[in-house]
């Protein structure tokens, strides 16, 4: 292997790697609402990119392509962190585009490409794919409010009550309700009859 291909290669695993911090790191909003175990970034983002190749089924978009952008649209708080709405008044942290692009810097040139690609995407553009991702994203907080609801964390409403409101999707609106109006186990009662 040459010496340029041996680098990109470890920029890349470097990369591959870091991501693995996202197993570690808590969504620290939810600790303003008294939850004291919070689930991680990475189990967020991977209801999130679920969640959003459901809505781009119902919603006539792709759903492999929707599922890519919210699979990588927290990557980049292996850097800056998961910051809650109210500490971004006091924070000035780099674009999410300027993150990635550091995290990949030295990575292959086609990830470091593919990468920057997906995450200004997300970032920018007005797609029905990211319109999915974005609600996929309100969604999956709406419905975590709700398991930390029935966990006994009683200050969650205003994480649903600003995801609802942000929801632009007939089909995450509707989802919406649907979670609001359940428990989290009864889809199982389908099923145990």
């Amino acid at each position: 292997m040459a010496d340029a291909e041996q680098e990109q290669a470890k920029g890349t695993a470097g990369f591959l790697l870091e991501m693995g911090m996202l197993k570690r790191a808590k969504r620290s909003g939810w600790w303003i609402a008294g939850v004291k175990d919070p689930e991680t970034i990475a189990e967020h983002s991977f209801r999130v990119a679920l969640i959003g190749s459901v809505l781009a089924m119902m919603e006539g978009a792709d759903p492999a392509k929707t599922a890519l952008l919210g699979l990588w649209h927290d990557t980049q708080e292996t850097r800056v962190s998961d910051i809650p709405h109210i500490g971004r008044r006091y924070l000035e942290a780099a674009g999410n585009e300027k993150v990635t692009a550091d995290q990949v810097s030295a990575a292959h040139p086609a990830v470091k490409a593919g990468a920057q690609r997906i995450v200004a995407e997300y970032e920018n553009g007005d797609s029905l794919e990211v319109i999915c991702a974005h609600d996929a994203d309100k969604l999956e907080c709406l419905v975590q409010a709700v398991e930390y609801r029935e966990q006994g964390c009683s200050n969650v409403q205003p994480w649903i009550d600003s995801s609802l409101s942000k929801l632009k999707t007939a089909s995450a609106q509707a989802l919406a309700e649907a979670a609001l109006n359940m428990t989290s186990i009864e889809w199982q009662q389908t099923y145990l009859r």
